[in-house]
C-alpha cells in the first residue's frame, strides 16, 4: 500500500536523452520537483582512421540510446515507479556532428563525422579563399559563425565530395542529413516507415546553413554545400562578437515564442584530455585517479599543457595549432602533468570568459557549471582560483539533461512542467571561492598565454619534390 501510494504521488515524469561525444545517458525526472529518479549511461567508441579524423558509428549511437532507455526503465520498475507516467522525452546532443543516411532503408551511408574532426581543413581554406578579402568571418552576419572545420556544412560538403554513396543518394533524393538529434528523433519516431526528420533552432544554428536572424535555412548558404562550452544569455537580440566568440541561438520555447540568443565559446579538448591521459599515456586507469594524482602535488611545477589536438577553438580559431607540453624540468613527473591537464581546462575557460566580458561590457560575477567534470573538486577550486570569481556547482550536476527534460515537459500538448519562475524548484549548490591572490592567478594565466603562442602555427604544409612528384611535408616552428 505504501509503495502504491508513493507511486501515485510522483505524478508526471519527463525523460531526457543526453547523447554526448563520449557517452549516452537516459535520465528520468519528476516533473513536479525536478528530482532525478533514475538514469543509465553507456560509453561511445570513437575511431580515428587518419590523423585529425574523428568518427563514430551512428548505429552504435542509436543502440546506446535503446540500451540506456531499457536499463533506466528496468531500474524504475525495481523502484516500483510506473514508467507509463513518462509523458515526454527531451533530447540534448553533441552538436555539429554530421550524419547522412538512407531514408528508404535507415542505413547510414558513412560514419558520423564528429564535431572536432579536422579532415575538412582544405575545404575551409577553399571557401575562405573564395570570399572577398579571404575573410573567415564573411558569413558571420548571417550565421554568427566563422568559416571553420567545426560546423556541419563543411562536413556535409566533404561527404558529398568524397563518398560516392552519398553523392548518388542525393541525386536520387534518398539522402537525409542531420546532426545527432535529427538521426535519433527520426529513428525513434518510426525510421524508414514514418520517421520525423526535424531539428531545432539551436542545432540548426550550428550547421553554418541557418540564418540566425530570420530563424530559417538560408537559400544562399545552402548553395555550397564540432568538449567544454561556455554560454552567456544575451536576450532576444543576437550580439556579434569582436573577440572570437560564436553568436548562437540559445533556445526558442514554442512556435510563437521569441528566440533567445547567446554568446558561446567552445573548448575543443576538456574532458577528452582525461581520456587521452588514460588511453594514450596510461598514467591513470580511471578518470577519478586524475584528481588524486594532481592533488598529491598541488602544483604543475611550472609545467603547462595546451591540449590543441584538433587545433584551437574559441577565441583563436586556429586550426594549425597542435598540442604542446612546455616548462618541463628533470623534476617534472606524471602528477605535475595531471595538475597541468586540469589547469588547461581552467585556462581555456578563462580565455572564453575574458572574451565574453569584453563583448558584453558586464563582467561575470560568478560561473555556474555542470557536467561530469564538475565532480572533480580540485578542478572546481582551480577554476575559481584562475577566474578570480566564485564557481557554483549544483548538487544535481545533470542540468543539461534537466533542461532538455523541462523543455519537453513544457511543450505544447504535454504541459506537465511549468517554467514559471515561481513554480521552479530551488536548486541546492556548492560554491567554490577563490583561494589565491589575483597576482598569482594573473602570473599563471600569463604563462599559459605564452604556452598557447608556442602551439600556434605548428602545422603548415609546403610542397617539396621527393622524386615522385609533390607531397606535403610538415614543418614545426
Amino acid at each position: 500500500m505504501a509503495a502504491s501510494s508513493s507511486r501515485i504521488m510522483l505524478g508526471p515524469l519527463v525523460a531526457a536523452i543526453d547523447q554526448g561525444t563520449s557517452s549516452t545517458r537516459f535520465l528520468v525526472f519528476n516533473a513536479k520537483t525536478a528530482e532525478l529518479l533514475s538514469h543509465h549511461q553507456v560509453e561511445i567508441q570513437q575511431s580515428f582512421p587518419k590523423e585529425g579524423w574523428v568518427e563514430e558509428d551512428p548505429k552504435e549511437i542509436l543502440q546506446s540510446v535503446y540500451e540506456c532507455m531499457d536499463r533506466t526503465c528496468e531500474k524504475l520498475t525495481q523502484l516500483n515507479i510506473d514508467i507509463s507516467n513518462i509523458k515526454a522525452i527531451g533530447v540534448t546532443n553533441q552538436r555539429e556532428t554530421t550524419i547522412v543516411w538512407d531514408k528508404e532503408t535507415g542505413e547510414p551511408f558513412y560514419n558520423a563525422i564528429v564535431w572536432l574532426d579536422l579532415r575538412t581543413q582544405s575545404t575551409v581554406e577553399r571557401l575562405i579563399n573564395r570570399t572577398p578579402g579571404r575573410n573567415k568571418n564573411h558569413l558571420k552576419h548571417k550565421t554568427g559563425l566563422p568559416i571553420s572545420t567545426y560546423f556541419s556544412a563543411v562536413k556535409l560538403r566533404w561527404l558529398m565530395d568524397n563518398v560516392e554513396e552519398v553523392r548518388r543518394a542525393i541525386l536520387s533524393h534518398r539522402a537525409l542529413f542531420g546532426t545527432v538529434d535529427s538521426w535519433l528523433i527520426w529513428c525513434l519516431t518510426g525510421g524508414e516507415k514514418s520517421g520525423v526528420h526535424c531539428t531545432d533552432v539551436t542545432n540548426a544554428s550550428r550547421t553554418m546553413l541557418f540564418n540566425i536572424h530570420s530563424l530559417d535555412w538560408d537559400p544562399d548558404l545552402c548553395k555550397y554545400g564540432t568538449g567544454c562550452f561556455l554560454l552567456r544569455n544575451t536576450g532576444p537580440k543576437p550580439v556579434m562578437s569582436d573577440h572570437g566568440l560564436l553568436t548562437t541561438v540559445a533556445y526558442k520555447l514554442g512556435r510563437d515564442k521569441p528566440a533567445c540568443y547567446a554568446l558561446e565559446g567552445s573548448v575543443a579538448i576538456a574532458g577528452a584530455v582525461v581520456r587521452w591521459l588514460k588511453d594514450n599515456l596510461g598514467i591513470i586507469q580511471t578518470s577519478t585517479e586524475l584528481e588524486k594524482l594532481a592533488a598529491g602535488v598541488g602544483t604543475s611545477y611550472g609545467c603547462y599543457f595546451v591540449p590543441a589536438f584538433s587545433g584551437l577553438y574559441a577565441p583563436y580559431w586556429e586550426p594549425s595549432a597542435r598540442g604542446i607540453i612546455c616548462g618541463l624540468t628533470q623534476f617534472t613527473n606524471k602528477s605535475h602533468l595531471a595538475f597541468a591537464a586540469l589547469e588547461a581546462v581552467c585556462f581555456q575557460t578563462r580565455e572564453i570568459l575574458d572574451a565574453m566580458n569584453q563583448d558584453s561590457g558586464i563582467p561575470l560575477s560568478q560561473l555556474q557549471v555542470d557536467g561530469g567534470m564538475t565532480s572533480n573538486k580540485l578542478l572546481m577550486q582551480l577554476q575559481a582560483d584562475i577566474l578570480c570569481i566564485p564557481v557554483v556547482k549544483p548538487s544535481m550536476p545533470e542540468t543539461t539533461a534537466l533542461g532538455a527534460a523541462m523543455a519537453a515537459g513544457a511543450a505544447e500538448g504535454v504541459s506537465v512542467w511549468s517554467l514559471s519562475p515561481e513554480d521552479l524548484s530551488e536548486v541546492t549548490s556548492e560554491k567554490f571561492e577563490p583561494q589565491i591572490n589575483p597576482e598569482e592567478s594573473e602570473f599563471r594565466y600569463a604563462r599559459w598565454k605564452k604556452a598557447v603562442q608556442r602551439a600556434m602555427n605548428w602545422e603548415t604544409t609546403e610542397p617539396v619534390v621527393n622524386g615522385k612528384g609533390l607531397c606535403p611535408v610538415f614543418f614545426p616552428f
